[in-house]
């Protein structure tokens, strides 16, 4: 790639050997727009039926700038009479699909068809088909128009306060521009290499939770039984029943300060710092405690120590702390129990992600204002315990579980930062 500066209607970053400024042309000159039908969820089906039918909700959601046909999920019509009295427009590869209406300024999105291999497929509710009326590179179309480039100009045309919505002739309104077909091809085909590289890594760390819940399900006891459906070997003795308090001490709640700008040495985690899938501090917004005096280490981290979310949605909420999260204080939303000895802290921890204590959450939370679960009844938690070697096996276990799954997000993070710093970077 070359970097091209200085000129009018040229993106920041380019492949080698293209020059040329871009064309700046009129949506609705370029793309024709389709008829669509207006299809309810209720007469779609995920498996059954011939026609295939693109809903808003899942060019929103669920498709990425291209959908190829051949390996995505689309709900189908199910009623086969349906599909044959459709007068809508019947999509072809190329074709684009807008969703026309959000929550939010998620209107626009769109999504490329391509690989429909002369199936039956029709724009649903609440979205707009176009078509080229022109040459146009495969995927060209679905990686622009999502662009920030393009859908920047689309915020002061959105409508409505509750549900937001953009018009057909707003949209006809709007300005494209257009590089040589030679250009977009290299454009489009680097953005689908990179959109399967997230695929890839999504599909992979998607597996590894789906792992772990099914690990947690069968190497922890369900209901009342002390016994779980999977072990390791050598370990054949009933687990016991203890109350958390018999096994971790202290239950005190965190430190009354605000949040100031991270210091760079005294971090300082909410409940909203605790990640809500792999339960790690996320540190990409650090803050310190805005305290002029100096803080008292009782809310100082250290190992051994859990903490519990103790109020509003996110009760119950834990977080094992680990010494490569450095000198962290806890704020008073949150409860710190700290694990004796005689348990392990990882596998405690561990035992916080069951249905079992989801169940426990569910039911000790509920008050008459705002849920909330205070110091004395998290201490008084019963937790099926097997022997301390067990324990640490099982926490040592998961620790590395945990350890993948956070790999595989970071790679996905990464992946989706480079993809935005390209769409921002290859576009005008």
């Amino acid at each position: 790639m070359a970097e091209q500066h200085g000129k009018t209607l040229v993106p920041q970053i380019r492949f080698a050997g293209f020059t040329d400024p871009w064309e700046q042309r009129k949506l609705g000159d370029e793309l024709e727009f389709l008829r669509n039908n207006t299809l309810s969820r209720a007469e779609l089906s995920e498996s059954e039926g011939t026609a295939f039918d693109i809903h808003y909700g899942d060019v929103l959601i669920k498709y990425g700038s291209v959908l190829n046909l051949e390996k995505a999920e689309v709900p189908r019509i199910v009623d086969s009479a349906i599909a044959d009295r459709q007068t809508c427009d019947r999509l072809q590869d190329g074709d684009v699909i807008i969703a026309d209406t959000a929550e939010d300024s998620a209107v626009g999105k769109c999504t490329e068809l391509c690989n429909s291999k002369g199936k039956m497929v029709f724009s649903g509710l609440h979205t707009m088909p176009l078509r080229p009326m022109g040459e146009y590179a495969s995927g060209y179309l679905g990686h622009y128009l999502n662009s920030s480039a393009f859908h920047s100009q689309l915020l002061p045309l959105m409508q409505g306060i509750k549900v937001i919505s953009i018009s057909r002739s707003a949209m006809a309104d709007t300005t494209m521009t257009v590089p040589s077909v030679d250009e977009q091809r290299q454009i489009g085909a680097f953005l689908d290499r990179l959109d399967s590289l997230i695929t890839l890594h999504q599909r992979k760390y998607d597996k590894l939770c789906v792992l772990k819940k099914s690990m947690l399900d069968k190497m922890f006891p369900k209901g009342g039984s002390l016994y779980p459906e999977i072990r390791f070997a050598g370990f054949t003795d009933p687990w016991e029943q203890r109350k958390l308090g018999e096994v971790a001490s202290g239950f005190e709640y965190g430190l009354n300060a605000a949040a100031s700008d991270f210091d760079g040495e005294k971090k300082y985690l909410r409940i909203t710092d605790i990640d809500d899938q792999t339960r790690e501090f996320r540190t990409d917004d650090l803050s310190s405690p805005d305290i002029n005096n100096p803080i008292d280490d009782r809310y100082l981290l250290k190992e051994g120590d859990i903490l519990f979310a103790r109020t509003g949605a996110s009760v119950g909420k834990t977080y094992l702390y680990k010494a490569s999260d450095g000198k962290t204080y806890y704020a008073g939303f949150l409860i710190r129990a700290h694990v004796s000895d005689e348990a392990d802290a990882g596998f405690i921890f561990q035992s916080t992600l069951t249905e079992r204590y989801k169940q426990f959450v569910l039911l000790t939370s509920q008050r008459s204002g705002q849920p909330g679960i205070n110091a004395q009844e998290y201490s008084d938690l019963l937790l099926p315990l097997p022997s301390l070697m067990e324990q640490r096996r099982i926490g040592a276990f998961f620790d590395r579980l945990d350890s993948l799954i956070t790999l595989h997000q970071r790679k996905l993070e990464l992946l989706r930062n480079i993809k935005k710093s390209m769409l921002d970077k290859m576009f005008v």
